[in-house]
């Protein structure tokens, strides 16, 4: 899987092996990143500002390259290659499962990159951001250099998936302007709800289960009575009533990874607080 991004990443331009929690072997992934068309490192002292032509071009921006490679099967051949890719191509399911597994690996080194860099500000990146997504083979000294036998472009803006319209629906340019312009302040409930759903979809379960335990505390306080609505008193309701559970799921990720069981409970509390905020927003025009 291959993404094309405009600007520059944080994370440094190298190839970066992954692996799963089975150990080596197992989920063996290779992520490349390149720059393309990189501005000259700065120089170590700066320089004077110099008169600069108002109607000149901008200058081109740098576009990131960046590779997802599976590494830990090869196919026997190229035919067994081409089957996959066809396979893959054949249904918008198996597409975005593939797509979806690329920009996985692709955030989660963004991550590891914050982590290590003590750096608090990292957002994640949607597919839909890259100026051009590919999917397909070559031999390894191929997909490394970014390169392919044979590639398809995937379009990941047509259609209107569920993720998209939920994205689409928490953030409408109306309220961007409203908060812009100081005539109202978002709720702390909404912000750390993000975050929940963030680390939720980027298969880190004990800080999503952490941060829904803040989350849900805030927005039971937030909103309680903050509309006059059947629907949303009724999910405010389930919400008290399932306070423990979430409670529950982050004290056992304290210690470790939460149960399965829990992790279900902790998805579910944060869709049911995302309708809440959908409704509220909705309802209030």
């Amino acid at each position: 899987m291959q993404f094309e991004f405009p600007g520059t990443l944080a994370l440094p331009d190298g190839r970066y092996l992954a692996r799963g929690d089975g150990g080596p072997g197992e989920e063996q992934r290779v992520l490349v990143l390149e720059t393309i068309a990189a501005p000259a490192a700065p120089r170590r002292r700066r320089r004077k500002p110099k008169d600069a032509d108002a109607g000149e071009a901008p200058s081109p921006p740098p576009l990131t390259r960046v590779t997802a490679i599976r590494a830990e099967e090869p196919f026997e051949s190229e035919d067994d290659a081409g089957a996959w890719l066809a396979t893959a191509l054949a249904g918008e399911e198996p597409t975005d499962a593939a797509v979806a597994a690329g920009i996985e690996l692709l955030n989660r080194a963004l991550h590891a990159q914050a982590v290590a860099a003590a750096e608090a500000d990292w957002p994640a990146l949607r597919p839909d951001q890259a100026t051009r997504v590919l999917l397909g083979h070559g031999s390894g000294e191929q997909v490394a250099s970014g390169q392919f036998t044979q590639a398809r472009e995937v379009d990941v803006r047509g259609g209107a998936s569920r993720r998209r319209q939920r994205d689409e629906q928490l953030r409408p340019q109306e309220r961007v302007a409203a908060i812009l312009g100081n005539r109202e302040s978002p709720d702390a409930c909404e912000t750390i709800i993000l975050r929940a759903r963030a680390d939720l979809d980027a298969n880190r379960p004990r800080e999503a289960a952490l941060q829904l335990r803040v989350a849900l505390e805030a927005l039971l306080a937030e909103l309680d009575g903050a509309l006059n609505d059947a629907d949303h008193e009724s999910d405010m309701a389930e919400l008290k009533a399932r306070r423990a559970q979430a409670g529950e799921a982050a004290n056992a990720a304290l210690s470790g990874d939460p149960t399965a069981e829990q992790e279900h409970q902790v998805a579910a509390l944060i869709d049911l607080g995302e309708r809440v905020l959908r409704r509220r927003r909705v309802l209030r025009g």
